[in-house]
């Protein structure tokens, strides 16, 4: 199926807010307001969803989201849909949404990498939309690394345009503790590395389609009818050498962080991924 592009964002274009996976604990809300002022700034009204609570792992039930996430991509008045984040909860909302209503409508543009690929990726290959496998809102902040392309310029090129990205030839490892330094808007990318042909070396010129996407959740959906493509490839960047997806419940042994479900015994370093912060944990 060819992919229909939403339409370019003007300003005035409204961008909708949700958190269909995981939501914003109270201690990052400062960092959630950057965020969104940081999107105001490019001359867009932003609306934020109801479906944003971070006390759990969860931002509400599977419902709710999948119902707030709908109206939001179906709203003719919201032009791009951009989540604070992944979570490990996207795919409950793959049989909740009504994906007959979604091929049908005009595409509004989705952004988002992690969890939120699980979102993405069938919107383009079962909807027929474009989207944004880039930065999530609580990222957005930042001022992207030299070589690469922010979500907010794409959504802004006319249909048509020719993007080209580089490898900034470094990256990161660490994250800053949002919950101190809300208004952070720097990489600091200190750690050699680029990109990496895996059959040899030398240039390649390849043509086609390229749809993104985080490979641990994906994984989940491969031969199903949200992730029917025959042969297909997923990339993620950062988090793939340290994270690794939850598919048991977590142990009892251990505390388990109230944001994440994670046991954290089993987490290392400390940090809980969602709480931007080491980890809420509560007795075992």
């Amino acid at each position: 199926m060819r992919p229909r592009f939403p339409a370019p964002l003007r300003p005035g274009a409204v961008v909708g807010v949700t958190s269909p996976s995981a939501g914003v604990p109270a201690e990052l809300r400062a960092r959630l307001d950057v965020a969104v002022e940081s999107v105001r700034s490019r001359g867009y009204d932003v609306v934020v969803g109801q479906c944003m609570d971070g006390a759990r792992h969860v931002s509400a039930p599977a419902a709710d989201r999948a119902a707030e996430l709908q109206r939001m991509l179906l709203d003719p008045g919201i032009a791009a849909v951009v989540p604070p984040w992944g979570g490990e909860t996207a795919i409950d909302l793959l049989p909740l949404l009504d994906w007959g209503a979604l091929t049908a409508a005009e595409p509004t543009w989705m952004v988002g990498f992690s969890d939120i690929a699980t979102l993405t990726t069938p919107l383009t290959l079962r909807a027929g939309w474009a989207t944004i496998h880039g930065q999530n809102l609580m990222d957005t902040p930042y001022a992207v690394p030299d070589g690469l392309v922010s979500w907010l310029d794409l959504v802004a090129l006319p249909r048509g345009a020719t993007v080209r990205q580089t490898s900034p030839g470094r990256y990161r490892e660490d994250f800053v503790d949002w919950a101190e330094h809300p208004e952070d808007d720097t990489y600091v990318l200190d750690h050699a590395g680029g990109w990496t042909r895996l059959d040899g070396g030398g240039d390649v010129d390849v043509t086609g389609r390229l749809v993104g996407g985080c490979v641990e959740t994906l994984a989940s959906l491969a031969g199903t009818a949200y992730l029917d493509t025959g042969a297909w490839r997923t990339s993620e960047t950062g988090w793939s050498s340290t994270w690794r997806r939850r598919s048991t419940t977590p142990s009892r042994s251990a505390a388990t962080c109230t944001v994440c479900a994670w046991p954290v015994s089993s987490m290392a370093p400390q940090r809980c991924w969602w709480a931007g912060r080491r980890h809420r944990t509560v007795p075992p």
